[in-house]
């Protein structure tokens, strides 16, 4: 009874991983098919499409119009980057408090108060972004408008930061003992402890958070549309409102045709945002294989 239990539930769970594998390489095939329309129907290059700025796609099925997505792309990038930039030094500082300073308060407080953080639903973290972020930059830049590639990167800098914060952490717990108490036994303080000892074993666990905070501020739509302007331009500087590669598909892809090449230009994108996540899902695993070797 026990054996044939012990292989249902086997067989479940193989079942259920195949299908995980089939919908993920199923969604993958989907976008492809739809995203290569505007270079395989409507005869648009790759070259144009990254790099030009021009963006006026004909909502029907003759085509001729333009599919330059530069703009948000490059909007994507700045402000994804901005939050990183914004988001990892708490992060790392949050994650050392955790696992090296004060454990016990961590465990209790501190712990599952990061947690909350990340069931927050985007749209509310959009919504505080725009009722009060929004007009605080304006207010203390003396802006016309407070949206705003800076208003952006805050924003997902706060959404991405309990993912950062969580792995960074376990990171850091995870390293040895051994080497905490041998470093303590020359000498050292714990700061130096932890910088010079700590930090470097937990390195590839560190960057490994910091791809994944990444991966899912390029993923973000709702809140970032709600507080960078949605302008189609490229910003000036960090004050300026711009738009995104999320934004315009979130946007955009509701009153287009399908099928359209207005519609194509969208999935298009939509490809490119799962390429730039397959990216970043191989430097994640480059980065575990490699933190594992360490460690061997």
């Amino acid at each position: 009874m026990a054996k044939k239990l012990d292989y249902m539930w086997s067989t479940i769970v193989s079942i259920c991983g195949i299908l995980i594998v089939v919908l993920t390489i199923s969604i993958g095939a989907f976008l492809l098919y739809k995203g290569v329309g505007t270079f395989t129907v409507f005869h648009h290059s790759i070259t144009e499409f990254l790099f030009s700025p021009d963006w006026n796609p004909a909502d029907d099925f003759t085509g001729g119009g333009q599919v330059g997505a530069a703009i948000f792309i490059f909007g994507s990038i700045v402000i994804c980057f901005l939050a990183l930039l914004i988001a990892t030094p708490f992060s790392l500082a949050t994650a050392i408090f955790m696992s090296e300073i004060s454990p016990k308060f961590s465990s209790k407080i501190l712990q599952p108060a990061v947690e909350i953080f990340v069931g927050i639903p985007s749209v509310v973290y959009g919504w505080v972004g725009l009722t009060v972020l929004v007009p605080f930059l304006e207010n203390l830049f003396h802006l016309q408008f407070g949206f705003s590639v800076l208003a952006g990167g805050i924003v997902l800098a706060v959404m991405i930061f309990p993912s950062i914060t969580s792995v960074s952490a376990d990171s850091l717990r995870n390293v040895s003992l051994e080497y905490r108490e041998a470093a303590y036994g020359l000498g050292s303080t714990r700061w130096q402890v932890i910088r010079g000892v700590v930090l470097p074993s937990a390195k590839s666990g560190i960057l490994t958070g910091i791809i994944l905070g990444l991966a899912r501020a390029f993923g973000e739509a709702l809140a970032v549309a709600m507080v960078i302007g949605k302008m189609r331009a490229f910003p000036e500087n960090i004050l300026s409102p711009t738009n995104n590669l999320t934004a315009a598909i979130a946007s955009d892809m509701g009153g287009a045709t399908e099928g359209g090449e207005y519609n194509l230009a969208l999935w298009t994108m939509a490809l490119l945002l799962l390429v730039i996540s397959f990216i970043f899902i191989l430097i994640v695993r480059k980065l575990s294989s490699k933190g594992a070797k360490t460690d061997e």
